[in-house]
């Protein structure tokens, strides 16, 4: 049994360490430049985030469905995002809005000390805590809410993240950010950017940084 589970973690065929090892250079190519960030999604089982029917395609550059009209981002994205919210230095509070699959929010784990993750989708965010259990990470919190609110009851974060676009920012976000700290957010409707904010003081700076395309931040919280 436990040579089984083994397996499953760490892959066969398609979802193998060598396949990984394609993706990584894949990313390295594309521009992501943190080995932190880089080891880390080298070691982290995408396979297991995803339908068993899909884990053939886990390690592509590329988004994936994991039902509820909700996708698991590309490895790209992850890795960019990641890397844009470590460019301030170590972490050890981080909010992430969205949890989805897991799979952000395990990278993440593994580069900062605390996540606290809010998911308005409880069935996604069951799925999401057997995962993580069963890759051994511990330091994740979880909350079944409107990502859009935050988790106030934990901020201020040193750095946010959120994995749906909104149209504009939300303040309430924006508020539960440390001075200093760093949100990476997709902003936008038609077209969508990533965005990085900095918060100095009362003042928040924002740039620009790609344009993306995420599934849409949406209000209100969902049981079933």
């Amino acid at each position: 049994m436990a040579a089984r589970e083994d397996m499953n973690r760490h892959g066969i065929g398609m979802t193998s360490q060598r396949t990984r090892e394609r993706l990584l250079e894949r990313l390295f190519e594309e521009g992501i430049r943190n080995l932190h960030v880089l080891e880390t999604m080298r070691r982290t089982p995408r396979h297991l985030f995803v339908d068993e029917a899909l884990s053939h395609r886990a390690y592509e550059d590329t988004a994936l469905p994991i039902g509820h009209n909700q996708t698991l981002s590309q490895p790209y994205i992850v890795a960019r995002m990641t890397e844009l919210l470590l460019g301030g230095g170590p972490l050890d509070k981080v909010l992430e809005v969205g949890t989805g699959s897991g799979y952000q929010t395990a990278v993440l784990a593994q580069v900062v000390e605390r996540v606290f993750t809010v998911e308005r989708i409880y069935p996604l965010q069951e799925r999401a805590k057997e995962t993580l259990k069963a890759i051994d990470v511990r330091n994740v919190v979880f909350r079944h809410s409107d990502g859009n609110w935050g988790w106030p009851q934990y901020g201020p974060y040193d750095a946010i993240l959120v994995t749906a676009a909104p149209a504009e920012v939300p303040v309430e976000l924006l508020n539960q950010l440390a001075d200093g700290g760093r949100m990476v957010i997709p902003v936008g409707q038609h077209e969508q950017f990533l965005t990085l904010v900095i918060r100095e003081g009362d003042a928040f700076i924002r740039q620009q940084v790609e344009p993306v395309n995420f599934v849409p931040l949406l209000a209100g919280a969902i049981r079933s």
